[in-house]
């Protein structure tokens, strides 16, 4: 015998079944739906009459959907006894509502509203990849859609994605939705989007190269106290020092103290792949950026490619310690989920984040000395480790 709370939660499994879910939302045909909830043998009746009895209780609660009876005689009962044999679902919004379960129900508002607006053709897509659209705002989604079914190949004609105007979008709508668009316009093309690269495809600028602020922190390491490098230069040459400082924005330089044998690398925001570059694994790192859920996700990536760095002042207690006066609203989350590569304190921080009006606090914001504090710990820190494996 199965028990409404055992078939709630295969319920709520299937919906997380990419085909399930795309039959059950897209096939009519597909409905109604049965499931077996089982019959209790004559030894069951006889021996655990009292959990038969609450078995049938709970199932005479169920409001949702219909609970089809059967009239079974044991022999241990004088009359037939009413059992429930099957439940039956018609449509959807049984389903969701036949899981007890707050965050599918979300979803699937979300995607109702979603497919309701959107052109059939993405629907399939909208449904399946549900990760990649329930992240965004609906209005992101609805209008990624609205652009992907404008484009044509060779619309930029050699202009730059940020300056294509089309469908009332912003400077950088582009770079939010890259994902979305490429998707859709594959479905438009067959794939060519994909093959060909969104800037191919669409005949605009490739402006892939990414410009970072190197900056000398002694003075005694680069030709220059400042200068601008490539992302995929700096991934094939090796830095003049022993430690790196990777922080998230430009603007922060003022804050930074002096510091012998340290480089700063400046202005990357998620444009971390050359941290893959096979010279810095030997490099003592620091990484330090906003604290936001953006600025988290970046720490976690940075992580991925450097296993070893150190977070500079991305915690709990330096957000709580600064926030009420200083944190604003983060205009678009980077995820509702903690990614991948953060510790256990840092994904509290980042579900803390989440949960507030005023979950951004960043780097600009924070007062020198407490900056120059975090350095110096840090470069004690690195020094300690050094006349360690010195003496080894």
């Amino acid at each position: 015998m199965k028990s409404p709370t055992e078939l709630a939660a295969k319920l709520a499994r299937q919906w997380q079944n990419a085909d399930t879910r795309e039959l059950r939302l897209l096939h009519p045909e597909s409905w109604p739906i049965r499931l077996n909830i089982g019959k209790p043998t004559g030894k069951v009746v006889t021996e655990q009459l009292d959990q038969v009895r609450q078995h049938l209780d709970r199932w005479r609660r169920i409001n949702v959907g219909r609970v089809h009876w059967e009239n079974i005689r044991f022999r241990s009962a004088s009359d037939a006894v009413e059992i429930p044999v099957t439940w039956e679902l018609s449509k959807p919004s049984e389903w969701i509502a036949a899981t007890g379960c707050n965050e599918i129900r979300r979803e699937h508002q979300q995607l109702d509203r979603l497919v309701t607006t959107i052109n059939p053709m993405f629907h399939q897509f909208l449904i399946r990849q549900r990760h990649l659209v329930l992240e965004k705002p609906a209005s992101e989604v609805i209008k990624a859609a609205e652009v992907a079914q404008l484009l044509q190949q060779g619309y930029a004609e050699g202009s730059p994605l940020r300056a294509l105007s089309v469908a009332g979008i912003d400077s950088k709508f582009f770079e939010r939705n890259r994902a979305l668009i490429v998707q859709m316009l594959d479905i438009r093309f067959d794939g060519q989007v994909s093959d060909l690269g969104l800037e191919g495809f669409l005949g605009a600028l490739d402006e892939s190269d990414h410009w970072l602020l190197l900056a000398d922190m002694d003075g005694t390491r680069l030709p220059f106290s400042q200068q601008r490098v490539r992302d995929n230069e700096l991934a094939e040459t090796p830095l003049p020092a022993s430690c790196i400082l990777i922080v998230e924005n430009e603007r922060c330089l003022h804050q930074l103290p002096n510091l012998p044998d340290t480089i700063a690398i400046l202005g990357a925001g998620l444009n971390l792949t050359w941290m893959a570059a096979p010279w810095l694994n030997n490099k003592m790192i620091a990484y330090w950026g906003d604290i936001d859920t953006w600025g988290l996700t970046m720490l976690a990536r940075a992580r991925q490619y450097q296993p070893q760095l150190s977070p500079l002042l991305m915690t709990e207690a330096v957000f709580n310690h600064y926030s009420q006066e200083r944190a604003v609203q983060e205009p678009q989350v980077a995820s509702t989920a903690p990614p991948t590569g953060l510790t256990q304190e840092e994904k509290r921080l980042f579900n803390q984040l989440l949960s507030l009006t005023k979950g951004r606090l960043e780097q600009e914001f924070l007062p020198k000395e407490e900056v120059v504090q975090a350095v110096a710990e840090w470069a004690r820190a690195r020094e300690v480790r050094n006349n360690y494996q010195t003496s080894r």
